[in-house]
């Protein structure tokens, strides 16, 4: 599906009212657009928007020796667990369960924005996702995305640039 047929834009009020309200705080003014599918998953984001699989960005919540963690990933990759773990320091790093990803970000599995959360977290943005110049990210809602320079985007989210892919054979 190419983005010529998929709703039109729309404003910020398509994206979850608390990611609404940091993107006012923040003075941003960005496209969110609403699907009327899911795209909960990078696969169906990049399907709905007509944008290659790389330009999804993932944020995904992991537990490191249990405090969470932020990673923000291109959705055309995996995140190395060892890596991470390596790069916190941690003794475990795991995938957070749903409850917890809820109370760090105030927002459920597949809509997780990169920015905007409940609490303060640590992030950590994969070097990866520089290499588009322009990605896109949940809103909070898994109906809703919007397009931000990658650059910007890993900005706004605090994040240090790592190398947390996992490498194919």
């Amino acid at each position: 599906m190419s983005t010529s047929d998929t709703t039109p834009a729309t404003t910020t009020s398509e994206a979850h009212p608390r990611f609404a309200e940091a993107l006012r705080e923040l003075g941003l003014d960005v496209e969110v657009r609403r699907f009327p599918d899911a795209t909960r998953t990078a696969v169906e984001a990049a399907a709905a928007i007509g944008c290659g699989l790389g330009q999804i960005v993932k944020s995904l919540i992991f537990e490191a020796d249990g405090v969470p963690v932020l990673v923000l990933m291109d959705g055309s990759s995996r995140v190395d667990l060892e890596l991470v773990r390596d790069e916190l320091g941690a003794g475990k790093v795991e995938r957070a369960r749903a409850g917890l990803v809820r109370e760090t970000t105030g927002y459920a599995i597949g809509g997780v924005p990169p920015f905007g959360h409940r609490t303060k977290t640590r992030v950590l943005a994969d070097r990866g996702l520089l290499g588009h110049a322009e990605v896109w990210a949940a809103a909070g809602h898994p109906h809703a995305v919007f397009r931000m320079s990658s650059t910007a985007l890993v900005d706004l989210a605090g994040g240090t640039l790592v190398d947390v892919r996992e490498r194919t054979a």
